[in-house]
């Protein structure tokens, strides 16, 4: 009989420990407990991964925040004291004013923190392998550019199911909540949106979720897709540099030949800021667009591709370069070092391979004349070598290169409204000490929006699904920007209406003092005509604009 009970209760053990266990954990103590030991847990795993792998910790951000809040002045809080909301940087202006005031994304994100907000896991999942809902469609329109070249651009169609709903969801839901609508949805021209991918081109997980919300909030999107990238021809031996905007020029003009009504707004994801920095500084007051935002930039070219990046995502990036360039390496032996460009270990000897003539192999003397004029002109015609100017030829050395391909070096010719979001703890980007701040604090038309955390075009929020009920995405960097966006359009707005309420009262009073030169005498006019017509409530800020010395009335400088 004893051996019988004692079979019993080994035979019940297991489950009276499950039982007991089960019990335990829905303590509220015991459960924070446990918690905290697989946190801690955890995060010493990741610590000797991250070792094993090379790549820097962020547990805490706050230091390399620290920096930049102590040189940068922030109109957002003005406090001294470290906190985790984000730092809006900029020249204090009507448009700034009115920013902190309509676009309550840019207020206090609420940041995923610790594991999902880590910056390597928000990387990794941005770039290759994180959600972007239903499968998007495309259609593919290829442009014929001036030096022969093709570049194509990606019109999304929506998605393969549900977007309709989507969209109208998120109109009833964003018309209770605010009153308002993105800039133009849902009218005869509603506005377009155009997406710049990353330097070496391609569609991201984070590009995707960006195209998918901006459709569902009514936007027309299209993709920009540079020559030799994402299954584009490339029928020339000329690659696109760093920040050449020649083709993303030509793209611009396109798309607003095509909506020729509508506003047109840009965003860049990561690298691709030279493109659209360097366009928008060349191109000045213009351009077509209305609007810009870059995710993650690049804004000092040299000190980005000279810095060190953690192997992982400098192997990365080579690898993706590298496949691309084997596609065509027999069309480009002739004209570019092809074999230096395969065996770099860096992207700076890649790209200085490419695109330096002190890299370039030198030519046989039997083959001087053809082969001379082909090294000189990237193996181009004439006349679009003359149209590309001193781009058609490679660049002496290393130094002349970023003199012509820096993406601010015309940045006090941008004529529109810039936005750049960015993380301090970018694992792909230099330091956040490396910031230009000075240009967001001396230049009315750019705005830094800087966070603790992010990663590099992550910027995770910390609930998702309380944010995908409330707004309708779980990315802050897309919220933030296309509420920009539909912001800077309003205010825009504002300030076109009452620059014409003004000329029409000048004309008026001009009739006026016409009519007092004539023979009849002067009609007396009521009370009412001569009162000044009073400026909206969303105008005053171009009213309090326009009494300085700047204005937003764009001059025409080129």
């Amino acid at each position: 009989m004893a051996s019988f009970v004692g079979d019993c209760f080994l035979f019940l053990l297991p489950s009276l420990l499950l039982l007991l266990l089960s019990l335990t954990l829905r303590l509220p103590r015991v459960h924070c407990w446990i918690v905290l030991a697989v946190r801690a847990l955890s995060w010493r795993l990741w610590v000797i991964i991250c070792l094993i792998l090379g790549l820097p910790l962020h547990k805490n951000t706050s230091t390399r925040a620290e920096e930049v809040k102590s040189a940068g002045t922030d109109i957002l809080s003005g406090s001294g004291q470290i906190s985790d909301e984000p730092r809006f940087i900029c020249k204090p202006t009507a448009l700034a004013k009115y920013l902190l005031r309509h676009c309550g994304s840019l207020a206090k994100p609420r940041l995923a923190a610790w594991p999902r907000g880590d910056p390597h896991l928000q990387t990794l999942s941005s770039l290759l392998w994180g959600q972007h809902g239903e499968a998007l469609q495309f259609t593919r329109d290829n442009l014929l550019l001036k030096d022969g070249g093709i570049i194509a651009v990606d019109w999304a169609v929506g998605t393969k199911m549900g977007e309709a709903a989507t969209r109208k969801k998120w109109d009833v839901r964003k018309e209770h909540q605010t009153g308002v609508r993105a800039p133009g949805c849902f009218t005869s021209a509603p506005p377009v949106l155009l997406l710049i991918p990353q330097y070496w081109g391609g569609m991201t997980p984070h590009l995707k979720a960006l195209c998918q919300q901006a459709l569902c909030r009514g936007f027309y999107v299209v993709v920009f897709v540079s020559r030799g990238t994402e299954g584009c021809p490339l029928t020339t031996a000329r690659v696109t540099e760093f920040g050449d905007p020649a083709d993303l020029e030509q793209a611009v003009a396109y798309v607003h030949s095509r909506h020729p009504s509508s506003m047109l707004f840009a965003v860049s994801e990561g690298s691709g800021s030279g493109v659209l920095l360097s366009y928008l500084g060349e191109c000045g007051s213009s351009t077509y667009l209305t609007a810009a935002a870059a995710i993650s930039p690049v804004f000092l070219g040299q000190l980005w591709f000279e810095t060190p990046m953690p192997p992982i995502y400098r192997w990365g990036a080579l690898f993706h370069r590298k496949q691309q360039l084997r596609r065509y390496a027999s069309s480009f032996r002739g004209v570019r070092d092809v074999d230096r460009a395969l065996s770099s270990s860096s992207l700076r000897d890649f790209e200085e391979a490419l695109f330096c003539s002190s890299a370039q192999p030198q030519v046989s003397p039997l083959n001087s004349g053809l082969s001379s004029r082909s090294h000189s002109q990237w193996g181009l015609a004439s006349s679009a070598a003359w149209a590309l100017d001193e781009r058609a030829y490679p660049a002496k050395d290393w130094e002349s290169y970023w003199e012509r391909n820096e993406p601010l070096r015309d940045a006090d010719e941008v004529a529109v409204p810039v936005l750049c979001v960015c993380s301090s703890d970018d694992p792909l980007l230099p330091p956040a000490s490396t910031l230009p701040l000075s240009l967001f604090m001396s230049n009315p038309y750019f705005f830094l929006m800087l966070t603790d955390r992010g990663g590099h075009c992550g910027f995770a929020l910390e609930d998702e699904r309380t944010v995908n009920e409330e707004q309708g995405g779980e990315i802050w960097s897309h919220i933030s920007v296309l509420e920009y966006f539909r912001v800077v359009a309003e205010f825009l707005r504002g300030d076109e209406r009452n620059r014409v309420s003004w000329s029409g009262l000048m004309e008026e009073n001009s009739q006026a003092r016409l009519r007092g030169w004539s023979m009849a005498p002067p009609r007396r006019r009521k009370a009412t005509d001569m009162r000044r017509p009073r400026p909206q409530a969303a105008d005053q800020y171009t009213v309090d604009a326009q009494e300085g010395n700047f204005t937003w009335k764009r001059s025409y400088t080129r």
